[in-house]
């Protein structure tokens, strides 16, 4: 299946990561703005919460030639958010020592951090689903194709079921956040999630 690396990518992303035996990272593409590529959203006091990477964007480049820019600082704004939204989950903590370093050693592209990030979801889950990375663009590719999963932009409203999250009294449940929300929520059990949902809107 044909996925976009991306800022740990929304919970439909990885419904479908989770119903294949193989990922392939599409890295041979022209960037495009309004993606998850650099941006994910989390659950904060306020309700949905953006935070976005910021990079060097000189017109037409591709994908694996974007590189961050790391003058902003936002490394520390983007760990101190995640903290502040997620202190008093189940399972923020539990990851916490290993998530801080991707947030402390800096990143010069955003392909390889991304790739980093999508690591650490696997690696938290205890998952051995292999991605390997495309060589070549393909306007027709043959196998499955879930780019359009990274698009930000007019994106479906999926019914994924319901789980608790930290301003569930405030604002109520928020469907298709970041990864991470579900990972602080639920720890081990995220993978049963995935694996019981369905892309449906």
């Amino acid at each position: 299946m044909l996925f976009l690396p991306t800022y740990f990518a929304p919970i439909s992303q990885y419904v479908s990561i989770f119903d294949t035996k193989k990922i392939i990272f599409e890295v041979e593409d022209n960037f495009q703005k309004q993606t998850y590529r650099n941006r994910c959203n989390i659950y904060g006091a306020n309700g949905k919460l953006t935070l976005n990477i910021p990079i060097i964007h000189n017109g037409k480049q591709k994908t694996k030639d974007i590189r961050i820019d790391n003058s902003a600082k936002w490394q520390r704004l983007h760990f101190r958010s995640l903290a502040a939204a997620y202190n008093s989950s189940p399972f923020f903590e539990f990851y916490e020592d290993d998530l801080r370093p991707l947030y402390e050693q800096e990143q010069v592209f955003l392909l390889d951090f991304n790739i980093k990030c999508h690591e650490f979801i696997m690696t938290a889950l205890q998952s051995e689903i292999n991605y390997s990375k495309t060589g070549e663009y393909d306007v027709d590719p043959k196998t499955k194709d879930f780019r359009n999963l990274a698009i930000a932009k007019k994106e479906p409203n999926y019914s994924f079921d319901s789980y608790f999250q930290v301003f569930n009294d405030k604002h109520g449940f928020i469907s298709n956040l970041s990864i991470l929300d579900l990972l602080f929520m639920e720890g081990p059990s995220t993978e049963t999630y995935l694996k019981n949902s369905e892309l449906s809107c």
